[in-house]
């Protein structure tokens, strides 16, 4: 049932259920959470399994990501339009399918197809977890909120390493995909039961023009990042493929100013607290999924560990973004929001810097030390970060805010993987000495760390086998070398612009209470007590 909030009347209480309805959010983030990494883990078996080269492993990583970023503007306002439980819901069911597809693929081409279907899926969970929030919680509690959809990703992200690299040890590389099943039917179960239902039905529609668009220039651009390292930065398909990519994602944009309710709206970029709040969360993004991307072959090819090892190796940066998870809060309410960003993107820019230096002999204790100090840094420049964007966005535009932040970030990752991953390649390659191989075998081993691997056993050559530890290590650290000088610039530039709190006067216009029907859970004083979407309890 809809209500109508009067002009001047003051905000409902918050609505009774809003910590049972964050647990559906929980269970629905903690199936994202958990993918990302069990895929990290279980890609050196896939490439030996499948026998996938480098490019292909950043394709396995970048296909759920590409669609991920192209589909979240319209996910969002679909989750606006006909309400963020029942597309949260059909986004959990879409995931599903592409799960299953993905444990029956036979080749490397079915995987990326199925990642790009399960991008889909993800697309509509992510954006309507986060848009929930400033309904439902008040600005006294959301930021406890954004930090419990943290702590739960971070929990998902060292279970799935770890149930992931058991499966690996025990049964075939599908199994992986097999163990979202069961987390897809809680998350579903849990929004069914827990989560009221919210919308705002004069939401704009969804402009598939412009949706082609996003998706077509964020693929192109990808693409060509993760092609250059083969082809070159000088080849003519690469550069045509950049400019293609910069004429797509120019057209969308000149597209959106020009309309009169845009799918992407850019007036919210025109505010500071969401512009450089969102800005810091792309470049936190960037940073770790770069980092996230070269530490599974590190820990599998070079120190020789199996994938479950490898998962319960990377549980040194899931604490630290646990610790980080509980403390953000209070030391925001200390020291304000700018200060603890920067600080935190200035110890993720340490822990970079400090793993860059890692060589063949380090051993994993020192990998342990910068995993620990970079989950840190994560934590308590991310969470803030992310809340400062959504106190930024009125509740009538949480789903198109929220797609919109979260597209950003995803681009961040999507390019981080591509770039970071072309950057990792392409030093690889450079340093790996294959002097006195066939031309077959010695392109294989180009391919990657777990392919040179497998050529040195099949050929008997240990020396082989410590050229490519070494060329990976070299290639590492460079790769975190520039992560850390994109988190220290970060941590500048966040000192330097962003606001140090949130101003009621920098948030987004929105529309007068009497244009909108609704239901708002927020507290009185909240940033969205004036700005409220539809929110149906009984359905």
């Amino acid at each position: 049932m809809e209500t109508v909030t009067p002009a001047g009347a003051p905000a409902p209480a918050p609505d009774p259920r809003r910590w049972w309805a964050l647990a559906a959010l929980v269970a629905s983030m903690l199936v994202l959470g958990f993918d990302m990494t069990i895929l990290n883990v279980a890609l050196p078996t896939m490439a030996e399994q499948l026998g996938a080269t480098t490019g292909e492993q950043q394709w396995m990583a970048d296909a759920y990501v590409v669609v991920f970023a192209a589909l979240m503007l319209p996910a969002g306002l679909l989750g606006d339009r006909f309400g963020r439980r029942r597309m949260l819901i059909a986004g959990l069911g879409v995931f599903l399918a592409g799960s299953l597809a993905g444990a029956l693929a036979g080749d490397v081409r079915w995987v990326i197809a199925a990642r790009a279907v399960m991008g889909v899926g993800g697309a509509l969970v992510m954006p309507l977890a986060l848009s929930v929030l400033p309904t439902l919680f008040g600005a006294g509690e959301r930021s406890k909120a954004v930090g419990i959809i943290s702590a739960a990703s971070a929990l998902g992200m060292p279970l799935g390493p770890i149930l992931g690299g058991w499966l690996l040890d025990h049964f075939w590389w599908g199994s992986v995909f097999l163990i979202n099943v069961p987390m897809v039917a809680l998350g579903i179960g849990a929004c069914l039961l827990l989560l009221p239902e919210t919308r705002d039905p004069a939401s704009p529609r969804v402009d598939v023009l412009s949706t082609a668009l996003t998706a077509s220039g964020l693929g192109i651009l990808i693409y060509a990042i993760i092609e250059a390292p083969d082809r070159g930065w000088g080849d003519p398909l690469v550069l045509g493929m950049l400019a293609a990519s910069v004429v797509l994602i120019g057209t969308l944009v000149l597209r959106e100013r020009r309309a009169d309710r845009p799918m992407l709206d850019m007036s919210l970029l025109t505010h500071r607290g969401f512009l450089l709040n969102s800005v810091a969360a792309t470049l936190i993004s960037f940073v770790l999924s770069g980092l996230l991307f070269v530490l599974p072959p590190y820990l599998q090819a070079v120190l020789g560990h199996d994938a479950f090892g490898t998962g319960v190796r990377l549980l040194p940066m899931m604490g630290g973004l646990l610790v980080a998870a509980r403390g953000a809060q209070p030391v925001v309410a200390r020291f304000g929001s700018r200060a603890v960003i920067s600080a935190g993107l200035a110890v993720l820019a340490f822990a970079a810097i400090l793993g860059s230096r890692t060589t063949v002999d380090s051993g994993y204790g020192f990998t342990a030390l910068w995993l620990s100090v970079t989950g840190i840094g994560f934590g308590f420049a991310m969470i803030p970060a992310m809340d400062g964007a959504l106190a930024a966005l009125p509740v009538d535009r949480a789903g198109s805010g929220s797609g919109l932040l979260s597209t950003l970030r995803q681009v961040g990752g999507a390019i981080g993987i591509a770039l970071l991953g072309s950057l990792l390649s392409g030093a690889y390659r450079d340093r790996l000495d294959v002097t006195g191989l066939p031309g077959k075998l010695a392109d294989t081993a180009g391919d990657s760390v777990v392919a040179a691997h497998l050529v040195a056993g099949r050929t008997g050559s240990a020396r082989l086998a410590a050229s490519a530890n070494g060329a990976y290590v070299h290639g590492m650290g460079v790769t975190l070398l520039v992560c850390g000088i994109a988190a220290l610039l970060a941590a500048l530039l966040a000192g330097l612009f962003m606001p140090g709190a949130p101003d009621a006067a920098d948030a987004p216009d929105a529309p007068a209470p009497t244009e909108r029907a609704g239901n708002p859970a927020q507290a009185p004083g909240g940033p969205s007590a004036v700005a409220s979407p539809v929110a149906d309890a009984g359905e």
